[in-house]
């Protein structure tokens, strides 16, 4: 090895200089590329933690990561900040419980904002409205299925005259999870969740879009077909009641899965007010009673019209029998007598009024429908047989179900149940995996043997080659330093930049078989004749060597 290395460095020394720095800048570069290759087979594999931050956003997100321990990097050209696919899903569960990214909407904090010197009454307001919609919109995107949301408010300035009252108006975009979307309960919900934060907003001012243009619910809503939603909801849900009923009645006789039950609910949603009144005319009760009485009782006294009629005797008058009337008038045999009475009594009778405000949604009549699978047994061989079920079985569910829904024949329910086999539902196919090449460990695992391979081309195909070059050029050099042409007629060789006096047989074939000849191990061959023939001559041009280099 240390004979290679002298050789290698040999072999270096004897090339020109230029060449020379040329090779070392070549070395160089080879082993930083190697380098870069190592490092570059190390580096896990980024992939992008979220989409569309703002600067804000993203500076928190940094400093929540770099808090975290997660390695992360931040590209140059766009800014976005990417994470180790690995910990891709951990990383935004630790942002998530530090509640970023928060977002660009900003709510009543913008109050805590110090304000200028002289700001105006229109700039507070409009900065007032403008954390009202931020707080909005952060409400909205809590709920489930909405990512984000924006809100615009319409707030028209209050007048003192009624006439001239504009209502208050909202418009909310809702930018929805891929493959999500918002029922009618919870457009509802957005709509009277906006219409209830603002002051003299109505719900049906509020208009809700998504992402895609549609129009989730517009100002126009009518009140019938809402109503008629709610009634169809509550119909559905009594039906799935009735239907879970019977299946939790009879699968534990029949078997798990074996009963499919499905009920029609004919329901009254008429409203129905009825006031009534009555009496009881067993209890009366004086309230009130008057009463009139007039009396008048006297003589025979001169009556009518003063004058010459009521002067006159009566005719066929005749006079009493002296001593009979013991006097004049006196004597009259009788007096008229007058008497008048009247009464007036009021009775107050028990009255009963009663308002009654019928229910709707009353069952006008329910429509059962069940089908039961056959039942298993298991035969004298040991085997499980499907079997239909009796009529007397099936009379006694039919009972059941009766008694689990409130049967009522009055109304017209009718039940029917039929047993029938089912057919076995076709097995699920096993999710396909996802191809090797988009698995995040094949990736890392090709960037190692991509770096390992790189590196074994740069030793045996760069490296490699260059020392072997330089390990022959130096033991060529080696070569003819110590074995030179033999001078013609002298009969001396020059071995190093010694000359070492050869006669006879050696000269001769030092002639011959001179570096010319060419060949390592001619030039062996011709060293160890030199060294045979005359040892104490060589061993003179050693001691020289060594005395010098010395």
């Amino acid at each position: 090895m240390a004979l290679v290395k002298a050789e290698t460095a040999q072999g270096f020394q004897s090339l020109p200089a230029m060449r020379q720095i040329g090779l070392m800048i070549g070395l160089a570069a080879s082993v930083a590329l190697g380098v870069a290759v190592v490092l570059w087979s190390q580096q896990p594999n980024y992939t992008l933690l979220y989409a569309n931050l703002s600067s804000k956003d993203a500076g928190q997100v940094v400093d929540a990561l770099q808090k975290s321990g997660i390695q992360f990097k931040v590209e140059e050209s766009t800014g976005a900040v990417m994470v180790e696919s690995s910990r891709l899903q951990h990383a935004r569960m630790e942002l998530a419980k530090d509640g970023l990214p928060e977002g660009n909407a900003m709510g009543f904090e913008m109050l805590q904002k110090d304000q200028g010197f002289g700001t105006s009454q229109f700039i507070e307001t409009a900065r007032y409205q403008r954390a009202l919609e931020g707080e909005l919109a952060r409400t909205i995107s809590t709920l489930r299925n909405v990512e984000n949301a924006r809100v615009h408010l319409a707030i028209p300035k209050r007048s003192v005259f009624l006439r001239d009252r504009s209502a208050p108006t909202a418009s909310v975009m809702v930018d929805l999870y891929s493959g999500r979307s918002l029922d009618e309960e919870q457009i509802s919900a957005i709509v009277h969740l906006v219409s209830s934060s603002v002051p003299h907003l109505t719900p049906e001012n509020v208009t809700v879009v998504d992402q895609a243009g549609k129009l989730l619910s517009s100002g126009a809503t009518d009140k019938g077909m809402a109503q008629t939603s709610t009634q169809f909801s509550y119909n559905r849900k009594l039906e799935a009641t009735y239907a879970d009923r019977i299946r939790q009645l009879l699968e534990p006789i029949v078997g798990s899965g074996r009963v499919k039950a499905s009920v029609n609910a004919d329901l009254d949603f008429t409203i129905t007010e009825r006031t009534q009144e009555s009496f009881n005319p067993d209890l009366p009760a004086l309230r009130s009673e008057q009463i009139s009485k007039d009396t008048s009782s006297g003589g025979a006294q001169a009556s009518g019209i003063p004058g010459a009629l009521s002067n006159q005797p009566p005719e066929n008058g005749q006079l009493a029998p002296p001593g009979q009337g013991g006097g004049g008038d006196q004597g009259a045999s009788s007096s008229p007598r007058n008497s008048s009475s009247s009464s007036v009594r009021n009775y107050e009778l028990d009255k009963t009024v009663s308002h009654t405000k019928l229910a709707t949604g009353t069952v006008r009549r329910l429509s059962i429908a069940v089908v039961i699978d056959n039942k298993q047994e298991v035969d004298d061989n040991g085997e499980v047989v499907s079997k239909a079920w009796s009529a007397d079985e099936l009379t006694r569910f039919t009972t059941l179900v009766k008694e689990a829904v409130g049967f009522d024949a009055a109304r017209g329910d009718t039940v029917n149940i039929i047993n029938s086999s089912f057919i076995p539902p076709p097995e699920a196919e096993a999710l396909p995996e996802p191809p090797l090449l988009q698995q995040p460990w094949v990736w890392n695992v090709g960037k190692q043997v991509l770096g390992a391979l790189g590196v074994v081309l740069l030793i045996f195909g760069v490296l490699r080659p260059i020392m072997r070059s330089l390990a022959e050029k130096g033991v060529a050099s080696g070569a003819q330093n110590a074995l030179v042409p033999v001078a013609a007629g002298t009969g001396q060789a020059m071995v190093g930049e010694d000359q070492v006096s050869l006669s006879g047989a050696g000269a001769q074939q030092a002639r011959l078989q001179g570096p010319a000849g060419g060949g390592y191990e001619q030039h062996l061959d011709t060293a160890r004749n030199i060294v045979r023939e005359d040892p104490k001559r060589v061993a003179q041009v050693v001691k020289n060597w060594v005395g010098e280099d010395g």
